[in-house]
């Protein structure tokens, strides 16, 4: 059957197309499954019918198909969300999930990630912490599109969304003066303790911050983690300061006049970035205003409003994304962006029937944009300066873009909540989708919580280098009581694991990124041992441990909220993303560990 015209082959599901033309119809449905959504516009049609979403498809079609293989036969299953299922080995009063469970993390099916987790048996390395998007794979429907499969599932909607009024403060201009600090340190805790009775192959505790600003009861942000030179700065509630990598002593601060509400994961290339902070400190000031801060230097740039851009622009929070020389800031609606060498704005608001509602930032600029009328999303790679398209990725209805794994290469996690399914899919330079992951396990990097919609870049732990997917298996607990898990990675020309490593029984670890042709992973700390940093060759084996944490520092390593993590020239740096504001504890901000 020939294709409309500017329409991908068949079995290219996903690629750039003419959004004016027509797309093929969803393909025909088994009785035994729920039926496939309608038609949409921009979603290619007509095309031959093709088997039921989650069965084994047929013999694979000739040309270059990235679908064009036959399926596992376990998708196809509710989500994490729970449904009528049989009871596991867990059992329980609720539902019960896949393999037993009851949802993500074991948690009830209407309970989403971003819940803390129920306390568990053991030492549990996330005890006490939020909840992380599981990717509950064994449970994934495929969605079968073009010939081949969409499998989806995972993450939660905030479907109560805070709303805020406007502020009568009057407008800030620019903030005090930066605080160079006089090198005391302050809010310094000794090392003496925490590399005491260091064992043989033991490195150090470099240095251990502890909040020293007054901090509402209510808690507030504690954002980013930037490096630049020979500082590493944190946001901390009012304020950005940088310390020095190796010793921690206070390098300068930067006093803001509201609350801190919104920081990139990004910065520039020369060191710039540009955080977001309240215009009062009401409870209904709003989160429109932006500061650029040079991170070498501490010195203070420009200062803008972010524009509403219409009526139902509610700026309570703002997620920022620096790519080039644009950061762009999004709330919950429309997005906004910005020059960040001197604040110029580059573009908002489209006019059109779709519109830019959330960005990934990075080497490249990815936009995720909700298409009202259609009631769809697609997605598109924006020149930074410009803000025009140059490919179109059309979301089948129902799916939802929940985050970005990698930028380059794209990778983007998805699901389906009404049909209980997720996705992991990756792309081509071009926005043609080069595969979609094929897996039983279960998935779990820490993706925290975020008062947005989507913080799509808000997940540690899935790491993306040019033909491989790293990603960390949900922890299962063993025979010693301990909790174990393993790394997967994928190909990303397939969508089949390569190889799975393991820490050993009673660890767990996390990829950090991917470089000099290896993973580099973090092994979280359990009762009698320190955390460490480790490498996985290329293709595969047992990690070899690049630096070991001391045990004395280990109950504190371990009590990081919602925490942020890196591993910068040879040392490991960990940092709150939250500040609870209790007075009776003396709250850590960021600790570094090195030789």
């Amino acid at each position: 059957m020939s294709q409309p015209p500017n329409q991908p082959p068949q079995g290219g599901f996903g690629a750039p197309q003419d959004p004016q033309q027509g797309v093929p119809t969803p393909p025909a449905q088994p009785p035994q499954m729920p039926p496939a959504p309608p038609a949409q516009p921009g979603y290619g049609y007509p095309q031959a019918p093709q088997p039921g979403y989650g069965y084994p498809q047929g013999a694979p079609p000739a040309g270059d198909n990235p679908y064009a293989q036959q399926q596992p036969g376990p998708y196809g299953r509710p989500g994490p969300y729970g449904g009528q299922q049989q009871p596991g080995p867990y059992g329980g009063g609720q539902a019960p999930g896949p393999y037993g469970q009851q949802g993500p993390y074991g948690y009830p099916p209407q309970q989403f990630p971003g819940v803390p987790a129920p306390a568990g048996g053991g030492r549990n390395p996330f005890k006490g912490k939020p909840a992380l998007i599981i990717i509950a794979a064994a449970v994934a429907g495929l969605l079968v599109i073009g010939g081949g499969a969409y499998a989806l599932a995972g993450g939660g909607d905030e479907d109560d969304k805070p709303k805020a009024g406007k502020s009568q403060d009057a407008k800030p201009s620019s903030s005090p003066s930066v605080d160079e600090g006089d090198g005391s340190g302050d809010g310094e805790q000794t090392n003496e303790g925490l590399n005491a009775g260091r064992k043989p192959g033991e490195d150090k505790v470099l240095w251990l911050k502890t909040n020293d600003i007054d901090v509402p009861g209510s808690g507030a942000d504690a954002l980013g983690m930037w490096f630049a030179g020979d500082v590493v700065a944190k946001v901390s509630y009012k304020s950005v300061t940088a310390y020095g990598v190796a010793d921690g002593r206070k390098n300068w601060s930067v006093p803001f006049t509201g609350d801190i509400c919104g920081a990139p994961r990004q910065t520039t290339t020369d060191g710039k970035v540009v955080v977001g902070f309240k215009d009062g400190t009401s409870k209904d000031a709003d989160c429109n205003q932006l500061k650029m801060i040079d991170l070498k230097t501490g010195k203070e740039g420009w200062t803008k409003e972010v524009p509403k851009e219409g009526a139902f622009d509610i700026m309570t929070q703002l997620e920022l994304a620096i790519s080039g020389d644009t950061v762009t800031a999004s709330r919950m609606g429309p997005s906004s962006a910005f020059r960040v060498s001197d604040g110029t704005k580059l573009f908002g608001k489209t006019s059109g029937p779709c519109t830019p509602a959330s960005f990934a930032g990075g080497a490249r600029l990815i936009a995720v944009e909700t298409c009202t009328k259609s009631e769809t999303e697609q997605v598109e790679e924006f020149d930074p300066v410009t803000g025009k398209a140059k490919w179109t990725f059309k979301v089948p209805k129902g799916w939802t873009v929940r985050k970005v794994y990698s930028v380059t290469p794209l990778v983007l996690y998805m699901t389906n909540k009404d049909k209980n399914q997720w996705n992991v899919t990756t792309f081509k330079t071009d926005g043609r989708v080069r595969s979609q992951l094929e897996t039983k396990d279960s998935f779990q990097p820490d993706c925290g919580f975020s008062v947005l919609d989507r913080d799509l870049q808000g997940c540690i732990g899935a790491v993306a280098d040019a033909n491989t997917l790293y990603l960390p298996t949900e922890p299962k607990s063993g025979g010693s009581g301990g909790r174990s898990n393993e790394i997967v990675a994928f190909d990303l020309n397939t969508g089949k694991a390569k190889w799975r490593s393991a820490a050993g029984e009673g660890r767990t670890m996390m990829p950090l990124k991917a470089e000099g042709g290896s993973l580099v992973a973090y092994l979280e700390p359990t009762y009698d041992k320190g955390g460490s940093v480790a490498s996985i060759a290329a293709g595969g084996g047992n990690p070899k441990v690049l630096l070991q944490h001391p045990e004395a520092a280990s109950d504190i390593e371990d009590s990081f909220f919602s925490k942020q993590v890196d591993y910068v020239d040879g040392r490991f740096f960990i940092s709150t993303t939250r500040l609870s504001g209790k007075d009776d504890a003396e709250e850590k901000l960021m600790m570094a560990f090195g030789k």
